[in-house]
């Protein structure tokens, strides 16, 4: 790759961080969440008040939980937003993980407050009543929460935000929950079963119970560093290649993830009789095509002689 070549990526970067400085903030997103979450909590308790079933109260009490997460989140995608300081030398975006960690939490409560109003109605049974207009309160929460949803998951993907994500992965299981609610109020109506409300009721909990548990999961891994996707390491790889024919060799690859920030570091392996000049010119190259391969990515090289024995000892992870 030629010098000219190379500061034509800087100036491609550069539009990149211009485009992307005019994108909406993923703060502005938290509140949208934090907008539907106030509806749908009105549409729903009004539906359960109409009917009395258990099922749509499952269902508000979720409702609950995404409005504590999506202001959870408007706080974590604000304070991991500040810039790197003194103290944070890496920048805040682990932040993000707070959020996650706390709707996971709130998600679990809400499965037991659930399980135990669902219990209750199982042994005591009560009719479903003005199932028509509790229905259609229900269904338009679910169309809200379904559209924010699908907002939410576009721009986790463009932000690279794990907030905006399990929010987004959270309002769709909400909507889904709403659907088997709906079907197990209809079913009701159809049948005068009244014991399906509270069945229903307990397999939203459980649903919920497992979305918690998977948001829980994933808290973990970004706090234990985990390292980055797997597609995104071959891309990694790909750019070494293109390298590695020109005699330059690469170890000591080591990648994590922090909220919606990525770091790579590596050691780049040069002739020991290239200048100093030469060899930094390539690792910037190879710097800025990972930064263009992946954006949002954060990457540190180490020079060091092919040549010499020691540039080999940590070529394993310790």
């Amino acid at each position: 790759m030629s010098k000219d070549t190379f500061l034509a990526q800087i100036v491609t970067v550069k539009s990149m961080n211009i485009s992307v400085n005019h994108r909406p903030s993923a703060r502005s997103y938290a509140v949208l969440s934090i907008g539907a979450a106030v509806m749908t909590i009105a549409l729903k308790f009004g539906a359960y008040s109409l009917t009395g079933s258990v099922g749509l109260l499952s269902d508000a009490f979720e409702s609950i939980v995404n409005l504590v997460a999506a202001i959870g989140a408007f706080w974590a995608l604000s304070y991991a937003a500040k810039p790197p300081d003194e103290k944070h030398s890496f920048g805040h975006s682990k932040a993000e993980y707070f959020s996650s960690a706390l709707e996971g939490f709130l998600i679990l409560v809400a499965a037991g407050s659930i399980a135990v109003a669902a219990v209750d109605r199982f042994f005591h049974p009560q009719p479903i009543e003005q199932a028509g207009l509790g229905l259609v309160l229900a269904l338009l929460a679910t169309a809200i929460n379904g559209g924010v949803s699908w907002i939410l998951l576009q721009a986790s993907r463009q932000l690279r935000s794990i907030t905006l994500r399990a929010d987004a992965y959270h309002l769709l299981t909400d909507v889904w929950t709403s659907v088997g609610v709906v079907l197990g109020i209809g079913l009701v109506s159809v049948t005068g079963w009244f014991v399906l409300d509270p069945i229903v009721a307990l397999l939203v909990a459980a649903n919920i119970v497992w979305t918690g548990c998977k948001l829980l999961g994933e808290t973990g891994f970004g706090l234990l560093d985990g390292a980055i996707p797997d597609d995104e390491q071959k891309a990694i790889a790909l750019i070494m290649s293109e390298y590695k024919t020109q005699g330059i060799q690469f170890h000591a690859l080591r990648t994590r993830v922090a909220g919606s920030r990525s770091f790579v570091s590596f050691h780049v392996l040069v002739p020991g009789a290239w200048t100093v000049q030469r060899g930094h010119d390539v690792c910037e190259i190879i710097e800025q095509a990972i930064a263009l391969a992946l954006p949002g990515t954060n990457v540190t090289t180490h020079l060091e002689p092919s040549e010499d024995p020691i540039s080999w000892n940590d070529e394993k992870l310790n």
